[in-house]
């Protein structure tokens, strides 16, 4: 996978370098998701689709990318560590070009939220992009854990990045019958059974469950095509709820604004102020 620099205005978009015979380019758009079940899937008008899109999406939005092409060689996107680790590493060693162009957010202006039984996303407004999680397994490796975050001052870099993938052992066989996760192993996620966590090295945070849970949002939630100013809140919340929020936003034109960011704006973004320095180690 390559990431290649775009020109202004021209979004974040995703190239199957491997397709030929069909329109190759596939928008990272909310509207562009045709499945949400254990990764983010996006597929253009052709029918080329990508999958596990979500950690190259974190790093980008993390690091405050606008214009990027994403090439790949294949229908999914590489698992690597499991985590955005080795992508924003990546990033930050090549560096960003500032645009001659203006900054847009989309500043969300009353709370829209989408409800499964318990579970539930939801968008608050914010004047920054705030994550706050709560997640609840069985599991007693995981078990219930909760955390927020304000998202400025390169917290996803800092706080989220390295978090990685999880699951039980026995869903394993499961994900691999579905064609997902097929470079999968115990040193590419936390994978736990009972109270166990299988993984060699263990975790690298304790609550690194709703940590990854919170790096899986920001992926999601950068498919609204520009950064958000707005608080997230989920509970039991994955993929599909985040697109379910998104597509209920856009539902309601009044709910939210596009707003050109000012000095102080631009300082709250995720990836503001952020240099090769704040590369996380374990990607090194």
């Amino acid at each position: 996978m390559t990431l290649r620099p775009a020109s202004a205005e021209y979004g974040i978009w995703f190239r199957r370098m491997d397709v030929h015979d069909r329109d190759p380019m596939i928008p990272a758009r909310w509207d562009a998701v045709s499945s949400a079940t254990l990764c983010t899937k996006i597929t253009n008008a052709d029918g080329v689709s990508v999958s596990t899109i979500e950690h190259v999406m974190a790093a980008i939005a993390g690091t405050g990318l606008s214009n990027v092409v994403v090439e790949v060689d294949g229908p999914e996107v590489p698992i690597v560590d499991g985590s955005a680790a080795p992508f924003v590493s990546a990033i930050l060693a090549r560096g960003l070009v500032q645009l001659a162009a203006p900054v847009r957010a989309l500043e969300v202006l009353d709370r829209i939220e989408v409800r499964n039984g318990p579970a539930y996303a939801r968008l608050d407004p914010s004047d920054t992009l705030e994550i706050d999680f709560k997640i609840e397994f069985d599991d007693a490796a995981i078990g219930r854990q909760e955390k927020h975050l304000n998202m400025a001052n390169g917290a996803f870099v800092h706080e989220l990045c390295d978090s990685r993938t999880f699951c039980r052992n026995e869903d394993v066989a499961g994900m691999r019958a579905r064609g997902l996760a097929q470079g999968g192993n115990l040193e590419n996620a936390v994978v736990v059974e009972g109270s166990r966590v299988l993984t060699p090295g263990g975790l690298r945070h304790s609550d690194e469950a709703v940590r990854h849970k919170m790096l899986d949002a920001l992926g999601d939630l950068a498919l609204a095509g520009c950064p958000l100013l707005a608080r997230y809140s989920g509970f039991r919340a994955g993929h599909a709820m985040t697109n379910a929020v998104l597509r209920a936003l856009f539902a309601r034109p009044e709910a939210f604004r596009m707003v050109e960011c000012d000095g102080a704006q631009l300082a709250r973004l995720p990836g503001a102020g952020l240099t090769l320095n704040d590369a996380p180690a374990i990607a090194a």
